[in-house]
Formats: structure tokens, C-alpha cells, sequence
């Protein structure tokens, strides 16, 4: 039998309906978390008022379906992105190569999923006038 270490947890994890109760007010205090950063609000505006334009260009279901998985997907990117930014700050706050590169990579990945969004609402708008 292995000894316990003072690296092991003493904490009893949920399970069952408690441990999804758990899970979900984790994700919620990580959105309050996140909606502190002006980027993600400018992101959940842009979504609103795509969703305003596809439904006075009159967009196919399967348009806002795409429309909102893509948001989705830069929703979690950022979230990541903020979490690699906060982790830099806190172990690493003085300025260094390797903390700049982990930072500029993280929005490197936002500004690949904004392009992917732009183009598709590109295409479905332009689709609906041509």
C-alpha cells in the first residue's frame, strides 16, 4: 500500500448531481471571470449584432447554426487565452521572451477564429446579395 504524501488532496470530490452542480458553477464563475476582459465583451456584441444581420438578410438556419458554433469555438479560444495570460502574469510577472511568445500565440489562435468568423459572415452575406 503507498503512503500518502503531503502532495495528496484531503478533499472529498463530489460525485453524482453534486459534482455537475460543482462543474457548472465553476464554468459560470469562469464567464463572470472572463466577461471582465473588454475583448470578450466587444466578441458577445459582434455575435449579437451578426445574429441581427443574418436575420435581416433573412440566413438559413444552418447559417446561424455554423454562426454559432464558430462563436462558440472563439468563445472557448479566448477563455484559454485569457487563462494562459493569467497564468503568465502570476508565475512569470517580469517581462520575458518565453512569456511574451505564450501570450502572442494565445492571441494568435482568438485572431484565427475573428478571421473564420469574419469570412463567414462574409460569405453568408454575401451569398444573400448575390
Amino acid at each position: 500500500m503507498m503512503e500518502k504524501t503531503s502532495l495528496d488532496s484531503t478533499i472529498e470530490k463530489a460525485s453524482g448531481v453534486r459534482r455537475i452542480i460543482a462543474a457548472t458553477r465553476y464554468s459560470m464563475q469562469g464567464l463572470s471571470r472572463l466577461w471582465k476582459e473588454e475583448a470578450f465583451r466587444h466578441e458577445v456584441y459582434a455575435f449579437g449584432a451578426g445574429l441581427v444581420l443574418f436575420a435581416i438578410i433573412g440566413a438559413a438556419a444552418v447559417d446561424y447554426f455554423v454562426f454559432l458554433l464558430l462563436m462558440l469555438i472563439l468563445f472557448s479560444v479566448e477563455a484559454l487565452n485569457t487563462a494562459i495570460e493569467e497564468l503568465v502574469d502570476r508565475i512569470s510577472p517580469e517581462i520575458s521572451t518565453v512569456g511574451r511568445h505564450a501570450k502572442d500565440l494565445g492571441s494568435f489562435a482568438v485572431f484565427c477564429l475573428l478571421a473564420a468568423n469574419g469570412l463567414f459572415v462574409l460569405y453568408v452575406v454575401s451569398r444573400a446579395i448575390f
